[in-house]
């Protein structure tokens, strides 16, 4: 049994979460001003958005620290959550499709990108069921529900197609079983039978190949394949130590889509390296509070659970950032709480939001003594 504490949450975490949520904003104005003009006469437009799923995850981050019961521990929520998720894959596909891809939910002029949701609710489902298991984790039938669980997300979201997330949502998966205490031979198991329709999907599109072959042999991709990645590196080189100061990015004019994927490398070319490094401290503090927390959990459950939201966080940002630094093949993966997208924004805070609630939380015995 465990208790809450109400205001024990963290605060290091949700202070570090509110500067790299206003660093975000900041930086996607920065970023998209001149896009926005262009594109919808309105300079404020890419923040206003921002803005809107700012707000919108910060109300859910505070409901969740309102309420006293750990919700996301109930299977009718956990198995809902799933259903729900599940069924907002399938509806992409008879939405219109949005340059050649079926990843949004469109509703009275709001979108929304199911694959966000998909990782929490994977982490959530895995985390219930390893607690639920972990007496019979070593037999072999307990594998079969959570690989069916994670094959049926990883096929709808690269079918969208959105190989890049897929990917993520897949070994975001492997980690948790990992976690939970699976033996390596399923993970051989897995990686057999999955390994086949990654390179299948991988030769599906020829742009994906391309990617790879061009992060292999970068310079002679640079006015192609490679151009994200150049116009990156330039802009990082530009800023120098101290950057250029904010507003004055001038790749952000060359770089396509600066204010999402590729926002890292306007932050460097305007804060300079001092600002990335600063940057990057913000989330090495933030994966360190989330590693914090699941050592500290009251259960099996919340250790599972906020490693796993901890890890989805974190390698985000790590595989956002080596694409910047063009220390990896372009990957349609955002930087938490900077890359402009309501969708990842909501879900991030809300991922925030389930940490703390988490971090509240105290073994009775614990707290008696």
């Amino acid at each position: 049994m465990d208790i809450v504490k109400p205001y024990s949450f963290d605060k290091w975490l949700l202070a570090v979460t509110l500067i790299l949520l206003t660093v975000g904003l900041v930086m996607v104005f920065s970023a998209s001003g001149v896009a926005s003009e262009l594109i919808f006469k309105q300079p404020f437009y890419f923040l206003t958005q921002q803005a809107i799923g700012a707000v919108g995850g910060l109300i859910l981050l505070f409901v969740m620290l309102s309420v006293r019961k750990p919700f996301y521990e109930q299977p009718l929520f956990i198995f809902g959550l799933l259903a729900l998720t599940f069924g907002l894959l399938v509806l992409c596909f008879l939405m219109p499709t949005v340059a050649k891809t079926n990843r949004w939910i469109s509703f009275s002029g709001i979108r929304f990108q199911p694959s966000e949701l998909a990782k929490i609710s994977l982490v959530l489902f895995l985390a219930w069921y390893l607690d639920r298991r972990k007496d019979k984790i070593q037999e072999p039938r307990a594998i079969l529900a959570p690989a069916v669980v994670i094959a049926l997300f990883t096929l709808l979201i690269m079918k969208e197609p959105d190989f890049g997330t897929a990917l993520f949502v897949f070994f975001l998966g492997l980690i948790l079983l990992f976690l939970g205490g699976f033996r390596p031979k399923y993970f051989l198991y897995m990686g057999i039978f999955s390994l086949p329709v990654f390179v299948y999907y991988l030769f599906a599109a020829s742009y994906r190949l391309e990617r790879i072959l061009a992060f292999l042999a970068p310079d002679k991709s640079a006015q192609s394949v490679n151009f994200q990645i150049a116009q990156s590196k330039m802009a990082l080189g530009a800023g120098g130590l101290v950057g250029a100061s904010l507003g004055e990015s001038v790749q952000k004019l060359f770089l396509p889509f600066p204010h999402t994927d590729f926002i890292f490398a306007i932050l460097g070319e305007e804060a300079g390296f001092l600002g990335t490094m600063v940057t990057l401290a913000f989330f090495v503090i933030l994966i360190w509070r989330g590693i914090a927390i699941s050592l500290k959990a009251p259960s099996a459950f919340s250790q599972l659970a906020a490693a796993g939201l901890t890890f989805m966080l974190g390698i985000q940002a790590l595989l956002n950032i080596s694409v910047v630094l063009g220390l990896g093949p372009v990957k349609g993966v955002p930087l938490p709480f900077l890359s402009f997208g309501r969708s990842s924004l909501v879900c991030n805070l809300i991922v925030i939001g389930l940490l703390l609630h988490i971090s509240q939380r105290r073994e009775t015995q614990r707290t008696q003594a």
